[in-house]
């Protein structure tokens, strides 16, 4: 197993506090069946994280491709997640090998950087604990944690960077056609921050690598 040094680079989860309000019941650190057993198809996933500098509460919150690439063995912790459901995906259903594509959020060019995998299964969150931290949860304790992560570990660069505003296109015309990205959770869901991603979806966007963009989308 990897060995994570944290830095200063950020609490880098900002993109995983902005789900929405948090609905759901289960709040505390209990794994949630009805979660696990409706996800339990699920090998693949979608990441989001913010490449661009961002600070809040004096930390800049910024976690690139790049900066993964960068991180010893190219290995990170997904810490600062703080949605119920985001969450419950990570603790509840992630396991070691899961697949997942990182994308780029809230930022000026949105969109697919590369695959990562899942390499130590869910585990406490600490920076729920930390005062100086920008996603401390000063409601969590130490005896029943709320937030939990996993680390996740670089794979490989996709072919080419595959933008928002490429899906958005095949998933539009999916709706009509049933094609494979018509209930793709990256826009049924798109506030959410850790999204389970069908086999089906998968393979539809690992084979758009392959191809050139759209020209009606190319800059």
């Amino acid at each position: 197993m990897a060995t994570i040094t944290v830095t200063k680079v950020g609490s880098k989860r900002k993109a995983a506090n902005r789900d929405g309000k948090k609905t759901l019941k289960n709040s505390l650190g209990k794994k949630s069946s009805v979660t696990a057993n409706k996800n339990s198809h699920i090998t693949k996933w979608l990441f989001k994280s913010e490449p661009d500098s961002r600070f809040e509460n004096g930390v800049d919150i910024k976690f690139s491709f790049e900066d993964l690439k960068s991180q010893p063995d190219q290995t990170t912790q997904w810490d600062g997640v703080r949605n119920f459901q985001a969450r419950n995906l990570m603790r509840d259903c992630m396991k070691i090998g899961h697949l997942g594509f990182f994308y780029h959020s809230n930022c000026k060019d949105p969109g697919i950087a590369g695959i990562i995998k899942v390499v130590k299964e869910s585990y406490v969150d600490p920076t729920q604990f930390d005062r100086e931290d920008p996603h401390f949860d000063s409601t969590s304790l130490q005896k029943s944690p709320k937030w939990f992560m996993v680390d996740v570990k670089y794979v490989r660069d996709l072919k080419r960077f595959i933008p928002l505003s490429e899906l958005k296109s095949y998933h539009e015309k999916h709706k009509t056609d049933d094609g494979p990205l018509k209930n793709m959770k990256l826009f049924t869901n798109r506030r959410l921050s850790v999204q389970p991603v069908t086999d089906e979806e998968y393979e539809y966007i690992l084979s758009i690598e392959e191809k050139e963009a759209p020209k009606k989308l190319r800059s």
